[in-house]
């Protein structure tokens, strides 16, 4: 019978320290969902077409479906349930969502909510069409993206105006 290898890894997720015991092969989304039960994280498509996956690595949006959980080790990752401050009042984008009813079923919204904390944290007063360019990897098969674009610059401008704003992290090689 053979033995299954694993790897540790340890990495700081929604600013707590995690650790696990993963095979090379193992995603990091199932590494999210089924070993640290944030079941946020929506899998979608397995092939990193529809972004519901999508989750920030050192400040950058990540289609974790397609990223091995190995590669993380070491990372500061964060999820949909990592946005939300810890008195329980919503970030910006999640109000932003919630004002301009930017979703209907409400699938591919974490993967959009953490792609435009993405775009955010970079810059705080995007246009549409750069909004656009920020989310053109994650689907949405409800609304039609006009309220979602809606939502991400009500969410600009409550950052602008000092809501809680998603911070860059520097990347250090």
């Amino acid at each position: 019978m053979a033995e299954h290898m694993t790897e540790h890894i340890a990495l700081v997720v929604n600013g707590t320290p995690r650790e696990g015991d993963v095979e090379p092969r193992r995603m990091l989304v199932q590494f999210l969902r089924e070993d640290l039960e944030l079941t946020g994280t929506h899998v979608g498509c397995d092939t990193s077409q529809c972004g519901a996956c999508t989750v920030t690595i050192d400040g950058m949006a990540i289609k974790s479906c397609t990223m091995l959980a190995v590669q993380a080790d070491g990372a500061n990752v964060k999820t949909i349930e990592g946005m939300q401050a810890a008195d329980g009042s919503l970030h910006a984008l999640q109000e932003g969502f919630w004002a301009k009813h930017g979703l209907q079923c409400g699938f591919c919204t974490p993967g959009m909510i953490m792609a435009a904390s993405d775009l955010l944290a970079r810059n705080a007063d995007p246009t549409d069409d750069e909004i656009r360019h920020a989310i053109e990897g994650n689907i949405c098969r409800c609304t039609g993206y006009h309220n979602i674009v809606l939502a991400i610059r009500e969410a600009a401008s409550l950052v602008r105006a000092g809501a809680s704003a998603p911070t860059p992290t520097s990347i250090t090689a």
